[in-house]
């Protein structure tokens, strides 16, 4: 029976595990968005929770900052951290992830994810606006000089 037994050991031993969780969440918050199997993603997705709901809280005080640096080393990770996605989340009460099942991976088919931080999501409308605006700004001198001829 598995009572109180609540976390999967991944195949490693503890230390292993451990840094395993810890670089893979400095490479979540960095990136935003990583690619891992489905069962890493949903043990990150705890370890990872965490951490930015103690970067939610922060009130600019040193003590909460030195409790996620015991376990992001990167002091670059703990600043992106602190300053953009903690407050991205503070109104938020939980669920800053996401994961997206990508299907088998093809060398041993394992259960392939994508686990991402709310708010980074491909947005494809922002870049079909751009390209709208640049073909507007390319017909209006067209129509421009179609004008200017027809008034000679």
């Amino acid at each position: 029976m598995r009572h109180s037994v609540d976390r999967r050991k991944l195949g490693r031993v503890t230390p292993h595990r451990i840094a395993l969780l810890r670089n893979m969440t400095a490479a979540l918050i960095e990136r935003e968005r990583i690619r891992t199997t489905l069962v890493k993603a949903k043990e990150l997705r705890r370890f990872a929770e965490r951490i930015i709901t103690t970067a939610k809280r922060d009130g600019n005080g040193v003590h909460l900052r030195r409790l996620v640096r015991r376990d992001l080393s990167d002091p670059r990770v703990v600043r992106k951290l602190f300053d953009t996605i903690g407050p991205r989340f503070a109104m938020r009460p939980g669920g800053y992830t996401r994961i997206l099942k990508l299907g088998p991976r093809p060398g041993d088919g394992a259960e392939m994810a994508q686990i991402e931080l709310l708010g980074s999501e491909y947005q494809p409308k922002d870049k079909d606006k751009k390209k709208k605006k640049k073909k507007k700004g390319a017909v209006a001198p067209a129509e421009g000089k179609g004008q200017a001829d027809a008034q000679e």
